[in-house]
């Protein structure tokens, strides 16, 4: 898909059927549109589980079938990392995904009744109107060995941050405890801190 407002709004047709899901751990809301925005169905209730993730798919199949929609288009705001399986699922049924920005959601479901408050009936609807309107980015899911490789970067980054940070509590502790500790030999103690410092990462892969 091209990137243009415009050119995403004009993606949105007569045959487009827009979801908005509001995406938690354990249970999602999901709410169906057409171009115009205009409610097809009522509101679903399912489980973050593969028969949720089936529900879903034959909820969405049945407004198809029932309103002549021949492409669906599913939004939803990146909630930390509880889409990931969702999307991959969405993604094998040849769905197209749309991510919009939770600053947008909070702004724009304050033109619906005047609030910011979080709705689970109000957050899908939301999230599919900035669908509608062009208001969105595209996902991309990696396949195969990418999806392994970009879950590998994303771990190793997480790891060298707490690395950074466990390394910066025993400065600290150093400092408060022992500031003698790297002045007790001019390599005897540098030898010693790294030997401690060692220590620690060791156990911290552990």
């Amino acid at each position: 898909m091209k990137n243009t407002q415009n050119e995403k709004i004009s993606q949105i047709k007569f045959s487009t059927l827009v979801v908005g899901i509001d995406v938690a751990k354990e249970t999602h809301y999901a709410r169906a549109f057409d171009f115009r925005g205009i409610e097809l169905f009522k509101l679903l209730k399912f489980s973050n589980t593969a028969e949720g993730y089936e529900r879903l798919e034959e909820w969405m199949q049945n407004i198809c079938q029932q309103h002549n929609k021949t492409e669906i288009i599913v939004g939803f705001e990146p909630t930390g990392h509880y889409w990931f399986t969702l999307g991959d699922y969405l993604k094998s049924q040849g769905h197209r995904l749309a991510m919009v920005n939770p600053f947008h959601v909070k702004r724009t479901k304050e033109l619906d009744d005047n609030s910011p408050t979080k709705n689970d009936r109000k957050d899908p609807k939301t999230i599919a109107m900035l669908v509608k309107d062009g208001r969105y980015r595209e996902v991309y899911i990696p396949e195969d060995v990418y999806q392994e490789l970009r879950q590998a970067v994303s771990e190793r980054d997480r790891l060298v941050q707490r690395m950074s940070s466990i390394s910066n509590q025993v400065t600290r502790w150093l400092d408060i405890h022992f500031p003698e500790f790297n002045t007790v030999s001019k390599t005897g103690g540098a030898k010693q801190q790294c030997r401690f410092y060692g220590t620690i990462q060791h156990q911290t892969k552990l």
